[in-house]
Order: structure tokens, then C-alpha cells, then sequence
């Protein structure tokens, strides 16, 4: 029979979570577990900002007089937020109408003081230390749809601006946190323009292209661009995301649908653009990230390119090998990791080499981040997949020092965070 709580039995209520609650007190679970993960290397390679939480700092940036001026206008008038950008925050139901809160908002409590560094380093340090990581690769969030804007200037002039926020403001103050430079995409040169001005500045280790964007990679215009990348020596990423206002997308009536299709529907496009015509043969040092499509697609185009190619040769003549040998060695983000059917996962780990070709990602803050413990705990990955997932891989890829870098989870815990 069931016990009943008697009026004198003491129940204790768990704290409501806000977007006011401290990073370490959501992620506490994370930080129990990273106590066993204390000889792992540890590096994630999405996380993100709300940049427009700090947009005010990045509108004073743009070099553009006009485009500052018309985006400080903007930013004066009440109510209004995310001045110059094309989001549109009425359809961002990412935070299941208001039930995920850290997805709403990051609204803790920090240091004012000056000691602890910018507001936001504060917070990535938080979310770094809870989770056990030893770098992090930071993201914007807004501007993910930003190569969706009708004007191409304000895209150019918002990307150089993140850029320059990014490693005047944010990178200097903590080695443990890094970025890849917003390429402006829709504007070959001004991109360039970044490739050259900041491309060696402290802390950035690669260079980002949103994949929401209705452009050909393989277009002429982009050659140059690819070449100066792959100079640098330094990876390109092709982070994705979601627009509904695709032609596409607007058939669907549910935000699940278009959340589970659009992140895979652009990667889709600029990778297929990206073998076919021959890119891996033109700049075979260059190495790609594809970024928060998840993995489960990544079997299905390696075989529907394999299956046409061999029909069709003759329309991608600059490839070498099939399709699915050039994806083989490319790199991807774990995150969204699909684990609903482990078998499934073990076919596509063994597909794309994830032992050697599979970065561990978070996406925190977002809704359905993962934490560490989402590798950890793949029954079929051995003692050394885990750790090159987690942070070897990495290591490889962007020349990080592999070194200690996170306070212990006990000192974490000892703080009276991330033990509730």
C-alpha cells in the first residue's frame, strides 16, 4: 500500500525556474555528472548568445555612419527591439510559450562591479563551469536568419559589428571562450573584408556562414572568399537554422514540423551544392563544420548523392571519389543528437567516421541542448570515441591546447551552485 504524506511530513519544494534563476542552478545536474568526466578534455563547439540582449554595444560598433545612426533611431523608439534585424520574434516559439525559460532569457544576477568581466562573459563562464567544459564556441542567435535580410548592406554592416563586439569585448576577457568570425555571406567582399581584418585576432579559430540563405556556395563570386579561408588554415562552418517564411515552410501549420525540417533543409542545399561542384577538389585543404543539423541526415545524402552519382557522372566532373567519401571528411555537431532509435544512431556514427569526424555540441541556451553526458552515455561508443567527441576532435580540428582549463565540479558544487 502507498505511504500518504501526513500534514507534519516535510516536503521540500523545488524552486521555481525563471529567467531570473542563476545558469549554474539550471544546469545542476549537469555539473553532477561532469564530476565523473574530470579527466576528459572537454570543448563545445555551439553555444550562443542573445546578442540583441546586448544590441545597444553592437549597433555603436557599425562603421557605417548612416546604418548606425539609422539603427540607434530605430533602438530609441519604445518598445522596439533588435533594431535593423529581419528576426521575427512573434513566430520564435522555442521556448514552448514561455514553459523553457532559459531559452526566453538569460536575466540572472551578475557582477556589476567590474571584477567578473562583461555580463556576458559571466555567463558563459557560469554555463562553461557547470557543465565541465574547457572552451566554448560562442554563436550568435538573432542574426542565425540574417542572410535572410532584404538588404544586403545591413547584413554586411551587423556581421562586422558582431565581429567586432565579439573580439574587442568578449574574447579578451576569457581564454576559455571563442568565436568564429559572421561571415556576411550575401556580399562576397565584405566578407573577405573580415576574413582579412580579424581573421588572426585573439581568440577566433574559424570563420561562420549562416545556412539560412538562399545563396549558391558554389557561385564564382565565392572563390576568392574560400581561398583566403583556406589560407588561414582555420575551419569555415555553415551553422544552420530555421526561417517559416520560406515558400517551403509555409505549408506547415506547426512549429515542431518546421523546427524538425528547416535546420536539415539548408544544410542540405549548400552541402550537395558544395560536392557536386566540386569544391572539396578545388580547395581540398579547407575544412568544413556543418553545425545544429543534427546527424540524422547525414546517411541519407551521403547514399541519395552515392546512388545518383554513379548514374550521372557526367554532370559533377571534378569529383574523384563518390559523394559520400568527400562528406566523410567533413566534420559535424552533435547537437540536435537524434537518439531515439540506437540503432539507427550506431549506422550513422559508423557512416560519417564520428569517432574522428563528430564535434560534441551543446546549444545551450536553447531549449533542447545537450549536455556532455549525451555522448557519455551512447552504450555503443568506446572509452576513446567519447573522449575524441568531446574535445580531441576538436582539439585536431581548430589547434587548441589540449590543458586543464575548468575549475574542478566539486569547487563548483562547493559554491552552492549547481548542487541543488
Amino acid at each position: 500500500m502507498q505511504q500518504q504524506l501526513t500534514t507534519d511530513d516535510k516536503v521540500n519544494e523545488l524552486a521555481e525556474i525563471t529567467v531570473k534563476t542563476d545558469t549554474r542552478d539550471i544546469l545542476a545536474h549537469a555539473t553532477i555528472q561532469a564530476e565523473a568526466l574530470e579527466d576528459y578534455f572537454l570543448v563545445d563547439i555551439d553555444a550562443h548568445v542573445t546578442e540583441t540582449s546586448f544590441w545597444n554595444e553592437i549597433i555603436e560598433l557599425i562603421d557605417n555612419d548612416v546604418i548606425r545612426q539609422m539603427g540607434q533611431a530605430m533602438a530609441s523608439r519604445p518598445g522596439v527591439g533588435g533594431a535593423l534585424l529581419n528576426a521575427q520574434p512573434g513566430v520564435a516559439f522555442q521556448n514552448v510559450y514561455g514553459r523553457i525559460p532559459h531559452q526566453l532569457a538569460l536575466s540572472e544576477a551578475v557582477d556589476t562591479g567590474g571584477g567578473g568581466g562583461h555580463h556576458f562573459t559571466q555567463l558563459a563562464r557560469r554555463a562553461m563551469d557547470a557543465m565541465g567544459l574547457d572552451y566554448q564556441v560562442v554563436f550568435p542567435t538573432p542574426m542565425l536568419v540574417l542572410g535572410m535580410h532584404p538588404q544586403d548592406d545591413i547584413e554586411a554592416a551587423i556581421g562586422r559589428a558582431y565581429n567586432r563586439w565579439l573580439i574587442e569585448r568578449i574574447l579578451p576577457e576569457d581564454e576559455r571562450i571563442k568565436g568564429l568570425l559572421y561571415l556576411p555571406f550575401n556580399s562576397p567582399q565584405a566578407s573577405m573584408d573580415i576574413v582579412r581584418d580579424f581573421g588572426d585576432a585573439k581568440g577566433v579559430i574559424g570563420f561562420t556562414v549562416t545556412c539560412t540563405r538562399n545563396k549558391p556556395v558554389h557561385h564564382d563570386q565565392y572563390m576568392k572568399l574560400y581561398a583566403m579561408i583556406e589560407e588561414t588554415g582555420k575551419p569555415l562552418a555553415f551553422h544552420s537554422g530555421f526561417h517559416w517564411g520560406d515558400p517551403s515552410f509555409l505549408q506547415l501549420n506547426r512549429f515542431i514540423s518546421m523546427h524538425a525540417l528547416s535546420f536539415v533543409h539548408y544544410s542540405l542545399i549548400h552541402l550537395t551544392n558544395w560536392i557536386i561542384n566540386g569544391l572539396p577538389e578545388r580547395f581540398p585543404k579547407l575544412k568544413l563544420v556543418w553545425v545544429e543539423s543534427g546527424l540524422a541526415w547525414i546517411p541519407f545524402i551521403m547514399q541519395r548523392l552515392d546512388h545518383e552519382f554513379m548514374m550521372r557522372v557526367c554532370e559533377a566532373p571534378m569529383l574523384k571519389r563518390p559523394p559520400s567519401e568527400y562528406i566523410r571528411d567533413m566534420y559535424f555537431t552533435s547537437q540536435p543528437l537524434e537518439r531515439s532509435n540506437l540503432k539507427l544512431l550506431e549506422a550513422t556514427f559508423s557512416a560519417m567516421k564520428a569517432e574522428t569526424q563528430l564535434l560534441f555540441a551543446s546549444d545551450w541556451p536553447h531549449w533542447d541542448f545537450d549536455p556532455p553526458s549525451a555522448i557519455t552515455t551512447i552504450p555503443f561508443l568506446t572509452e576513446q570515441a567519447k573522449r575524441n567527441i568531446l574535445g580531441l576532435n576538436a582539439a585536431r580540428l581548430f589547434n587548441l591546447e589540449v590543458k586543464r582549463l575548468r575549475p574542478p565540479a566539486r569547487a563548483v558544487m562547493a559554491t552552492g551552485r549547481g548542487a541543488s
